[in-house]
């Protein structure tokens, strides 16, 4: 059996389509044929050598998904053939198996325990979770990394109150995703900061209560007159050293910040000491301390029961081979969360 992936040869190059002969399964091993992927900051700073040198080129790429079982290896219990399952990053419940190695042309190419930029890929058992019967596929692969990181962030980790305030620093398929959970809570006060006027309408449509432009506005200025003393809490997914630094600069004197940021591997941020003494928080987020079996049935229901239009963040539709441009298109700001539909 074969599969049409889009592979990583090079970094700082495009990705390259290639058929793939799939291997046989292992222990802990699923094969899934892949509807829909997501395309996420990560695989941008992967392919640029973002995070330092790359051993395993060629490789496979991708970490969010749907799709349906087609055939499990040895020691599955958590999912059988026909079953709709989302794929995702974060660990969960069930087997943990190696990455497959495929062969294309006589040559290895190298995966991880999850990959989807294929329309036939082999994850490993507890990179998956059943789909809720009612979550359409499309929508569905915003849970396997926006919104588990993204509502997560304010679920799992910062836990507000409806009386607390809020700013969102960047407002990509994260940003986004915590806005969601944040109005399907009840808060009131939350304040969406992007240089992108259309992503600030979108999050105005989502309910942000204030939307800030920091190349048009003085956002210290606005934040102070709309807080009093800034920010209970900031949620920063910018992707850049500055906005990490900006967030932490906006929030109250025992305020926190938590940022699910990837900057470029091995740049530093630069905070007060002073500040950190005096009461002020920080803390990075690894995808929203998110329990994947656990929290996307919960939060599916949460979204559905509060009519949350989580199809409002797939914006615009790729094939697999354009996935060039889709990468293009999201490092450019102009989509929000690509979606690769695949062929069979």
């Amino acid at each position: 059996m074969n599969a049409t992936a889009a592979v990583l040869t090079k970094l700082n190059h495009p990705l390259v389509i290639r058929e793939l002969e799939l291997p046989s399964l292992l222990r802990g091993q699923v094969l899934v044929k892949v509807l829909y992927s997501g395309v996420c900051r990560s695989q941008l700073m992967e392919i640029k050598g973002g995070r330092g040198e790359d051993p395993w080129i060629p490789h496979l790429l991708g970490h969010e998904g749907s799709g349906v079982v087609v055939s499990v290896g040895d020691g599955i219990t958590k999912v059988s053939p026909g079953d709709g399952v989302i794929l995702g990053w974060i660990k969960g419940v069930g087997l943990e198996a190696p990455g497959a190695i495929y062969t294309s042309e006589g040559q290895k190419i190298n995966s991880g325990k999850v990959t989807t930029f294929s329309n036939y890929t082999i994850v490993s058992e507890n990179r998956l979770v059943k789909k809720p019967t009612e979550l359409p596929f499309d929508v569905a692969v915003l849970f396997g990394c926006a919104l588990p990181t993204g509502a997560g962030m304010v679920i799992n980790e910062l836990k507000p109150t409806s009386s607390d305030s809020i700013a969102l620093i960047g407002l990509g398929g994260i940003g986004l995703s915590a806005l969601i959970a944040l109005k399907a809570l009840g808060l009131q006060k939350i304040i969406a900061i992007d240089i992108s006027e259309k992503k600030l309408g979108l999050a105005k449509s989502l309910g942000a209560d204030h939307i800030i432009n920091p190349n048009k506005d003085n956002l210290r200025k606005n934040i102070f007159a709309l807080t009093g003393q800034g920010v209970d809490f900031c949620i920063e997914s910018g992707g850049q050293i500055s906005t990490i630094e900006l967030g932490f600069s906006i929030i109250k004197k025992t305020g926190k910040l938590l940022f699910a940021s990837h900057p470029p591997n091995g740049e530093l941020i630069k905070i007060s000491p002073h500040e950190l003494i005096g009461g002020k928080k920080i803390s990075g987020s690894w995808g929203g301390a998110t329990a994947p079996d656990r929290d996307i049935p919960s939060m599916f229901t949460l979204f559905d029961n509060a009519k949350i239009p989580l199809n409002a963040l797939l914006t615009k539709r790729y094939t697999l081979q354009s996935i060039n441009l889709a990468l293009n298109d999201l490092e450019n700001g102009k989509v929000f969360r690509p979606l690769i539909v695949m062929d069979h």
